[in-house]
């Protein structure tokens, strides 16, 4: 995935630089032209400088030829949603996942003229698990991304029943917060991308003039950034950065934690995690709180052999 221009190696001795940059050089606050709004609850935040632990490595998906994007737990009802573009179509249409949390595939659901699966969403409806997905693709194509937010009940090879919000949209995903039954919005507003929270019933019930956060997407200048994923758990937000890499000495990949009430960079870090896998490109986050009350980050990779493409997916579960 490639959204935003490829990076500039940030290099020091000849390697690549491993340290914690936490509100560091080339870190950029929100600028005071760009107002932030927020009343969001204070939280606890992710130790983004703690090892990551594997959740599973090495699991193909339902279109074999295409790697993982966004993903999303159910934590009501324990599942997990992997999506990523569909085998032999142009570039826009979209699969979606499910599987069991060791990586079986357990059954899947096709959007088309979708967009990129940069980040999805999803809510819990009794039983029912309702995804929160782009869609109305901009164009066909890898380069297509969605112009408004739809929201279906994953039904396992089914046509999705699509009610569509946001429409007229440019650039736009989601993210859900499993744990305070929220939504964050990301688009493109005026040629900048901003994000915006909302209660995910509000959203539901088609009620958007109720942000919780509104803000700038803060500028990140220590290299080059690729944007790749985030999600959203309490008062933060965490985004993922960097490029596909064969070599591990050259992976790039970096997690940032964001104050939504501020707009402003809390802490960010290098992350090594799946750092042996062949071409190695970060994918996609979310947030999952096990049965026993552990909360985790989850941060995703894809990987290759061939032309086959695989999900990885590690989570950190340290808060501050």
């Amino acid at each position: 995935m490639h959204e935003l221009s490829r990076r500039a190696a940030l290099r020091a001795g000849g390697g690549l630089v491993a340290a914690t940059a936490l509100l560091g050089a080339g870190v950029a606050r929100a600028g005071t032209a760009l107002a932030a709004t927020g009343t969001v609850p204070g939280s606890q935040y992710f130790d983004l400088t703690q090892p990551s632990y594997d959740l599973f490595r090495g699991k193909m998906l339902h279109e074999s030829h295409h790697v993982m994007q966004g993903f999303t737990f159910d934590n009501v009802n324990r599942r997990l949603f992997v999506v990523q573009a569909q085998n032999g179509t142009s570039g826009d249409d979209l699969c979606v996942n499910q599987l069991s949390f060791d990586g079986r595939l357990l059954g899947a659901m096709h959007l088309n003229g979708a967009g990129h699966g940069v980040s999805i969403g999803v809510e819990a409806v009794g039983s029912a698990s309702y995804i929160w997905l782009e869609c109305d693709s901009d164009s066909t194509g890898t380069d297509g991304r969605g112009t408004a937010l739809a929201r279906f009940k994953f039904v396992d090879g089914g046509t999705p029943s699509v009610k569509k919000f946001l429409t007229g949209s440019k650039t736009i995903t989601c993210a859900t917060d499993p744990i305070n039954n929220r939504l964050l919005v990301r688009r493109s507003e005026n040629g900048a991308f901003w994000f915006s929270l909302y209660s995910l019933a509000d959203a539901a019930a088609g009620n958007f003039t109720r942000p919780l956060a509104h803000f700038p997407q803060p500028a990140l200048t220590d290299h080059t950034v690729t944007f790749q994923g985030y999600a959203v758990y309490g008062q933060y937000l965490y985004t993922l950065d960097g490029t596909g890499h064969d070599d591990p000495a050259d992976i790039d990949s970096y997690v940032t934690c964001v104050d939504m009430n501020t707009g402003t960079v809390k802490s960010r870090a290098f992350t090594k995690a799946g750092s042996t896998l062949v071409y190695r490109e970060p994918e996609g986050m979310t947030i999952y709180r096990t049965v026993a009350g552990e909360t985790r980050l989850f941060l995703g990779f894809g990987s290759r052999d061939g032309v086959d493409r695989y999900a990885n997916i590690f989570y950190k579960n340290v808060l501050i």
